[in-house]
């Protein structure tokens, strides 16, 4: 779903070989608890962070947790780091309550007051940056630089909504009855549940955090499973501040858990919007479950992502593009490129020059400063890969690049390249969260713009061109019809001062910046009447 690199750094470090990564982990047998990596010296930093053998999982003003225990895993190694107690629905029914009440609270606090506590809570992650890009890099398995950039989100966008405290409002509107003002107010919503995804374990939950408390809501945060101590560690950062104001810590309250804390929160009267990061098919799930009670949600789901080449694109930004948009992070973001249509003047060498491209990536730790692409979340994302590659066999494509199982500790797959399958191919229309890129071969800008538009997703998409014309045609009503339009640059990495979000089976939910904050608010039209009359509206008379 979103972090950003800067381009001209990154087209360096993947020209001369470097690789990002996907961290696997799951339930294994107690047999490994006795290896726990944070028992080992060189991981002792964990403790920094406040991490043990074993963690509680909840907080809503004080650490607790009854549910099942979990162990998370490092995806380049495959060994278990810690363990963490997850939410029982006791415990979800209690940090309910508490975040209800703690609401009452905080509701109370002025916009900018609220504004200075999200303050602190970008400083203290500040202070901790490092460390906790490094426990990203360790459980979820991104390269440190993704992991550092990815609290560097949550920072900026605690900065964002720093400003936003002192801006929201809505307009004072013209009366047509003398006497009367006419106003639109905005209030906080109340209780915000957040679900993120393993993908982005500390940028979506930032994202949705820092604009919903500025707004004057509290949040009940469920993380993944599979990056547990993420939620945990990034929690004590931010409980440390509110504790530190004498404000309730169930103000940002955590719950670890599985669907059965998910589906709970999802059919909870007292959420007053959830906010959904993960797949179509579950976000589908979400969906129902919230509408059937007439709640809120804001879905951000999958990406099944374009780049589309003109014969007059500028070579030398398309290869690093390309190859950023759909190696980086082991092609395991939602607005990862997973289709590559070239025009069939350049796609023989465009193809040729990429290929080269990815073979110059190093494939490797993801602590490595030398390493651009790691492994794989999970042994079964590497089913899902060998799946995918094996369907675009049957379906007539030919694999450039790539295409098997790395032979080595961890999950790792190649990043992998797929020429010749028709626009239309089943698995070109489905998104395989994996680093597979189908290239494909157009003729005409209809077309183009055609094929980018027929997947049910609509997430992110671009072009590379240096026709104005064209440029325009894409941006209006006839061109792309995802939610992040882009020329010129690749189909990844999102700027919070903009909206993000996608159209369609993405979900069409947007967050962080523009005016995704109103997401987060309820909005009321006022009318005061100042005067001593009683006139209606429409110049209706009622005598």
């Amino acid at each position: 779903m979103l972090l950003q690199f800067r381009l001209v750094a990154l087209t360096k470090r993947a020209l001369r070989g470097q690789r990002a990564l996907w961290p696997p982990t799951c339930c294994r047998p107690a047999a490994f608890m006795s290896t726990l990596l944070i028992n080992q010296g060189q991981y002792a930093w964990l403790k920094e962070l406040g991490l043990r053998e074993e963690n509680e999982g909840v907080y809503n003003g004080s650490w607790g947790g009854r549910g099942e225990v979990v162990t998370t895993y490092c995806p380049a190694n495959g060994q278990p780091i810690a363990r963490v107690r997850q939410a029982s629905l006791e415990d979800y029914e209690e940090t309910v309550k508490k975040a209800k009440e703690a609401w009452k609270i905080w509701a109370e606090v002025p916009a900018p007051k609220r504004g200075e506590i999200v303050r602190q809570i970008g400083d203290a992650l500040r202070q901790k940056i490092k460390v906790l890009g490094n426990l990203v890099s360790l459980e979820m398995g991104k390269i440190f630089v993704e992991g550092v950039g990815e609290v560097q989100e949550y920072v900026d966008i605690c900065d964002y909504a720093v400003g936003l405290s002192r801006m929201i409002g809505g307009p004072v509107l013209p009366s047509e009855r003398p006497g009367h003002a006419l106003i639109e107010q905005w209030n906080p919503v109340g209780l915000v549940g957040i679900i993120t995804a393993f993908n982005f374990p500390v940028a979506v939950y930032g994202w949705n955090n820092a604009i919903a408390m500025v707004c004057g809501n509290v949040c009940l945060w469920k993380g993944a499973p599979t990056t547990s101590l993420t939620s945990v560690a990034v929690t004590k950062i931010v409980s440390q501040v509110l504790e530190n104001n004498k404000l309730p810590g169930a103000i940002c309250s955590l719950t670890c858990g599985g669907a059965d804390i998910g589906t709970a929160m999802a059919r909870d009267e007292r959420i007053d919007l959830l906010s959904f990061t993960g797949s179509t098919n579950v976000g589908k799930q979400v969906a129902l479950m919230v509408q059937e009670r007439f709640g809120r949600f804001l879905l951000e789901l999958g990406g099944n992502n374009a780049i589309i080449v003109f014969q007059d694109a500028d070579l030398n930004l398309v290869i690093p593009s390309a190859l950023f948009a759909a190696v980086g992070t082991a092609g395991q973001r939602c607005t990862t490129a997973r289709r590559l249509f070239l025009h069939e003047s350049i796609h023989d060498e465009v193809v040729e020059k990429l290929v080269k491209a990815y073979a110059q990536v190093r494939i490797g730790d993801p602590w490595d400063a030398n390493t651009l692409y790691g492994p794989l979340h999970t042994t079964q994302a590497v089913k899902m890969f060998l799946d995918a590659v094996e369907q675009a066999n049957q379906q007539g494509g030919s694999v450039v690049y790539g295409g098997k199982v790395i032979d080595r500790p961890g999950n790792y797959v190649e990043p992998t390249i797929v020429t010749g399958l028709p626009h239309n191919a089943p698995i070109v229309q489905k998104e395989t969260f994996a680093p597979i890129l189908y290239v494909l071969k157009f003729k005409t800008e209809e077309e183009a713009f055609a094929w980018n538009n027929e997947v049910k997703q609509g997430l992110s998409s671009s072009i590379f061109t240096k026709d104005l014309g064209r440029i325009f045609r894409w941006l209006g009503p006839k061109g792309s019809d995802c939610g992040i339009v882009n020329v010129n640059i690749p189909t990844s990495g999102a700027e919070i001062g903009g909206a993000f979000g996608g159209n369609k089976h993405t979900g069409g939910g947007r967050e962080s910046g523009s005016d995704s904050w109103k997401q987060y608010m309820r909005r009321s039209t006022c009318t005061i009447n100042y005067s001593k009359d009683l006139p209606l509206a429409q110049g209706i008379k009622f005598q």
